[in-house]
């Protein structure tokens, strides 16, 4: 079956489901049977959200996936429902992110209900990762990545929190949020998990932010040379922090175009 008789398949499926949902509402069907019925239509809401996958129509399967979520949420299937919105929420990240975000919002608002807070977690995670790379709004990541953190840490999956962290600090470094990142890297480098960063314990990045933190609230210019000059000696500047470096050069040196030369 080609794609456009996979879609007139699972159209036909939503039409019966549809069908289903509304003969379930009457007051015969209510009595006898309402809930057969609902649970005819999640079947066929899904089947239907599968065949517009196969047909590589995004938008449709994650509002199909929608549809079934919601019909479980009726049924009192609240693991279903959860599921349904996170497959909705993949369907939609290849074509409407925002929408994708909707639906894995709406899973964590189940998932936390029921007290699973890992997989929460791991579902902030990728709402964060959507802000990062579709939406490119870093401080909805940041705040997405901060609550995966702290459900992480409440569940013990403190490696899993860290990480989480870890990507707080070097956005809030990119936001100029610098006291921010140092409490961070520094909090991390005291809990000692040199697995995660072998070269984080009294950290390079750490070691840095303070420098440059002194130097920008200082205006101090041969200060901020000199942190450069240190840190290259010991170890080539990777894109991160050469970026970083630039940006308090420019604010040191006011407002005018940076020629790009760190030292």
């Amino acid at each position: 079956m080609d794609n456009a008789g996979k879609e007139r398949e699972a159209v036909q499926l939503m039409a019966e489901a549809e069908k289903r949902v509304k003969s379930s509402h009457s007051f015969l069907r209510g009595l006898f049977g309402g809930n057969t019925r609902i649970e005819e239509a999640c079947e066929m809401y899904t089947r239907a959200a599968n065949m517009f996958k196969m047909a590589k129509n995004w938008s449709a399967a994650g509002n199909a996936f929608c549809q079934a979520a919601k019909l479980h949420m009726q049924l009192q299937s609240k693991h279903d429902s959860a599921t349904s919105f996170v497959d909705a929420g993949n369907a939609y990240k290849k074509a409407d992110p925002q929408e994708a975000i909707n639906c894995l919002n709406a899973a964590i608002d189940i998932y936390t209900d029921m007290g699973r807070f890992t997989i929460a977690a791991k579902h902030h995670i990728t709402i964060a990762e959507i802000y990062e790379t579709e939406l490119v709004d870093i401080e909805k990541a940041i705040a997405h990545y901060e609550q995966s953190a702290d459900y992480y840490k409440g569940e013990e999956s403190n490696s899993s929190a860290n990480k989480c962290l870890l990507k707080v600090a070097a956005y809030a470094a990119q936001l100029e949020q610098y006291q921010k990142a140092i409490e961070i890297y520094e909090q991390l480098a005291l809990e000692k998990y040199e697995e995660m960063f072998p070269a984080f314990t009294d950290s390079r990045e750490c070691k840095l932010l303070k420098k440059l933190l002194e130097a920008h609230e200082e205006q101090n210019s041969e200060a901020y040379t000199e942190a450069v000059k240190e840190f290259d000696s010991i170890s080539r500047l990777d894109q991160w922090l050469t970026t970083m470096l630039l940006r308090i050069k420019k604010s040191i040196q006011g407002d005018g175009e940076v020629d790009g030369d760190l030292k």
